[in-house]
């Protein structure tokens, strides 16, 4: 499958932005164990649940998380068929591009 911008744009990007702060990539891993509610990620960061609230909005967003909300509370877990798509999209390089030898530029 031959990958476009527009490809790129619409389904991996968002991807790649939420994984690019480290805050968000600790959520990610907090949620690979188990669910949990954001009173519990924000304790375990050490961060606001204000602060907390604009990552978890950029992770649903990306579709890496989903939230269930049980009283007052809601919980969060991985989104695992969003991370297909990442795998799918990375694993490509590894099986679809050649590995050409390195060129020598002239100087």
């Amino acid at each position: 499958m031959k990958t476009t911008a527009a490809t790129i744009s619409n389904d991996v990007l968002p991807l790649f932005q939420a994984f690019s702060e480290p805050y968000r990539l600790q959520v990610i891993e907090l949620l690979r164990e188990r669910e949990l509610c954001a009173c519990d990620i924000a304790n375990h960061l050490g961060i606001s649940a204000s602060k907390l609230s604009f990552h978890l909005k950029t992770l649903r967003e990306a579709g890496l998380i989903q939230g269930r909300q049980e009283g007052r509370w809601i919980y969060y877990r991985l989104n695992l068929p969003q991370f297909v798509v990442l795998e799918q999209y990375v694993s490509e390089f590894r099986r679809l591009s050649p590995i050409l030898p390195a060129r020598n530029c002239p100087s």
